[in-house]
């Protein structure tokens, strides 16, 4: 490490001697200095890789529902309490997420605590099934997700902390993209290795079940590999480079939660039952397809991972699209519109299911890049932690309730009733666009800006507060030369002493200067 940081800083000492010149200096390779673009190539690779585990995991369930609900004996309300289980923790961790990467355990160390939370969480659910102990497989799924949604926090903050400038779009794009391929290969690979193992083991069961997750678990000790090689790697270039270990500049004040406006609050409601509709759909989408279109096994896990497959491309051009066209509203119209008639179509037709979920993947991914920058527009900067902190929050405890309300639905009613369900959560979120749309427009529509519009009026913004800086700075120039200088006022009265002029009380020499300056204002 001595000699990398002489080769790359340019310094160090020729010989014993101390005295001598230095000499000549071998630069480091490109993938190992820290400036170079292919060791950020290296850590960019390592980043997208670092949250593989945890999203190929988490869709475990929807990709193996038919054999866990047979191998464990358990009902659909059973079965989406391992989705519910998995947000609980996140209803309270959202908010300190980012705390306990600031001001506890750092981004180094609190990114592999974190994944090895997942890599714990996963093993543990795998020991269930292995052990045929349902409650362990819940308890798992705890553990599971509370290093999940945090691990996630910490690779945003790497990101921070490498790309900062016009590279960090596209590096929040690309970690997305990575997510979204890590639940599509989970939902098109899990079935796949199960009856390898079953082929292998020569028979069906938990045991069966178990051996699977916990093969699938392999992906969770690869991202927590990742952990570790970034942990070295952000280390070794803050001694290189004197370069500050990243923080999520997250401030966090539930006080603040009192002075969130009408238009924050829709936000919410519009995140809430959107979210509802699609996530808790997808856990449940395999046998959907099987029952009802009579699809076999590979060809349903192939259509339920349709939406993650379009996220992964689609979210970056999408934000691309966003970021130049503004109108923030009108696209999450568009998105929500297209999520309700996708969901209409699964639920009264009997078309080609694979045109409504690929509108649904395309809604998905527009919605997540219109809907969640428009927090930034309507809180204070110092709020901006408090508020994506409760909208994750919120978002975590809508997830988990409506879970167990979906499984108890299809236990009670059937397919039918719970796409009616889903159809009135989009409902619900369609209804707080429009009021929100409205709301809006009575308070000066800077929801809705065109991009061009909202730029314009930054610069003016700034324009405007570059001239109120310099006036308060010309005003505070001007009073500093009005102010008379206590030294010469000070000889000026001992002068008028010393010839027997009476001096006035307001004249001594400690309230003179307040006395001078009260005449001046």
């Amino acid at each position: 490490m001595a000699e990398e940081e002489r080769a790359l800083l340019g310094s160090g000492s020729g010989g014993d001697g101390g005295g001598s010149s230095p000499g000549p200096l071998r630069a480091l390779p490109a993938v190992c200095d820290p400036r170079r673009l292919p060791h950020r190539l290296l850590v960019l690779a390592l980043m997208c890789f670092l949250g593989f585990g945890s999203y190929f995991c988490y869709d475990n369930p929807a990709a193996l529902q038919t054999q866990v609900q047979r191998d464990m004996k358990v009902n659909t309300a059973q079965f989406m309490a391992l989705y519910a289980w998995y947000s609980w923790p996140n209803v309270v961790l959202c908010f300190f997420g980012g705390f306990l990467i600031d001001r506890v355990f750092g981004i180094r160390l609190g990114t592999i605590i974190f994944s090895v939370f997942v890599c714990v969480g996963q093993v543990i659910f795998a020991l269930g099934a292995l052990l045929n102990t349902f409650w362990l497989m819940d308890m798992g799924r705890f553990i599971f997700g509370i290093g999940g949604e945090s691990l996630a926090v910490a690779q945003n903050t790497y990101a921070v902390s490498w790309f900062k400038g016009k590279e960090l779009n596209l590096v929040f794009g690309l970690q997305l993209s990575m997510a979204r391929i890590g639940s599509t290969v989970n939902m098109n690979i899990m079935g796949w290795i199960y009856s390898r193992v079953r082929d292998l083991v020569g028979y069906t069961g938990p045991t069966t079940l178990g051996l699977t997750l916990m093969i699938g678990g392999i992906t969770c000790l690869f991202s927590l590999g990742c952990a570790l090689t970034l942990a070295y790697l952000d280390k070794r270039a803050e001694k290189l480079l004197c370069k500050e270990q990243g923080k999520t500049g997250e401030v966090i004040k539930l006080t603040d939660v009192k002075d969130f406006s009408l238009s924050l609050w829709l936000i919410f409601v519009i995140c809430v039952c959107y979210y509802a509709a699609v996530f808790p759909f997808i856990g449940l989408g395999k046998v959907f397809f099987i029952e009802k279109f009579k699809f076999s096994s590979e060809e349903a896990s192939a259509i339920n991972s349709i939406v993650y497959i379009i996220s992964a491309p689609m979210s970056p051009v999408f934000g691309f699209l966003v970021d130049k066209v503004g109108k923030n509203i009108i696209w999450v119209l568009c998105a929500v519109v297209t999520t309700l008639a996708s969901h209409i179509m699964l639920a009264f037709t009997f078309w080609n299911p694979w045109i409504a979920m690929c509108l649904l993947g395309v809604a998905y991914s527009l919605l997540a890049c219109a809907l969640w920058p428009m927090v930034a527009f309507v809180v204070p900067e110092h709020q901006l932690g408090t508020a994506y902190g409760f909208m994750q929050s919120i978002q975590n405890l809508g997830l988990a309730i409506i879970a167990i309300a979906a499984g108890m639905i299809l236990d009670t009613r059937g397919y039918l009733f719970l796409e009616v369900f889903f159809s009135a959560c989009v409902c619900l979120s369609l209804i707080a666009v429009v009021m929100l749309y409205f709301v809006n427009h009575l308070r000066g529509g800077d929801l809705n800006w065109s991009a061009k519009k909202r730029e314009k009026l930054q610069k003016v913004a700034a324009t405007e507060a570059e001239e109120r800086e310099s006036l308060r700075r010309q005003r505070e120039d001007d009073l500093a030369k009005l102010q008379p200088k206590a030294d010469d006022f000070s000889f000026r009265n001992k002068y008028l002493s010393k010839l027997g002029a009476q001096l006035p009380a307001t004249y001594s020499s400690y309230s003179s200067t307040l006395a001078h300056r009260s005449v001046l204002q």
